[in-house]
């Protein structure tokens, strides 16, 4: 798949951190058993690509990516690990090379109209806002559609359960990033049943939301 067609398949692709490897599986388990089956684990901790490997070949609808790859280094590893997609906060002459090189579906980061305009001049038109709201948020997405159409984006970076629908309503955003769905605290808990319906919340929050009078 392309990445458009992975950022398709979920409004909200949960930002993961992985900090025990016994968690990983259960997880993601957790998210795509509530709905959102496109997972960004990232590379913040040192058991990241081994969660990486297992959720992919143990989580079936699992589409698991990985985030925070800041060199070539790491998008060959992420390779290696199974990753269906690679994230990252910015975007590289180095990065992109070695995207062409190993053709994984890559997000790279954008903060302002010009690195979106240089991505797109590489061939990048799915691109990722970062952070969102530093970046000047929904206000800077609707200002950024007029002159650059054909870009949509993944807006990440402070966005909760309070605004994720205001950003999905724009017409260039694909889906949003957040960890919201997958909180620490629930995690080293392995309340498992608490991201579920985190996961479901944001079905049931877009449903709401496309009710009339709504």
């Amino acid at each position: 798949m392309k990445i458009r067609e992975i950022l398709s398949k979920s409004p909200v692709v949960p930002v993961i951190v992985v900090d025990r490897l016994e968690q990983a599986v259960r997880l993601a388990q957790a998210l795509v058993d509530g709905g959102l089956p496109v997972l960004e684990v990232t590379l913040r901790s040192e058991v990241a690509l081994q969660a990486i490997h297992e959720i992919a070949v143990s989580v079936s609808g699992a589409i698991v990516g990985a985030g925070t790859v800041t060199s070539p280094q790491q998008l060959r590893a992420c390779v290696d690990a199974g990753a269906r997609f690679a994230v990252s906060p910015g975007l590289t002459d180095e990065l992109i090379a070695a995207s062409r090189d190993v053709r994984l579906p890559f997000l790279p980061g954008v903060f302002t109209p010009s690195e979106v305009m240089r991505a797109r001049a590489q061939g990048f038109d799915a691109l990722k806002l970062f952070p969102a709201q530093q970046a000047g948020g929904i206000g800077m997405l609707k200002a950024m559609h007029g002159p650059l159409p054909d870009v949509v984006f993944c807006p990440t970076g402070g966005i909760g359960a309070d605004d994720f629908i205001d950003f999905l309503a724009l017409p260039n955003v694909a889906c949003v990033g957040g960890s919201w769905v997958c909180p620490a605290g629930a995690i080293r808990a392995g309340d498992w049943e608490q991201i579920r319906r985190l996961a479901q919340d944001v079905h049931q929050a877009i449903r709401q939301s496309e009710k009339p009078g709504s």
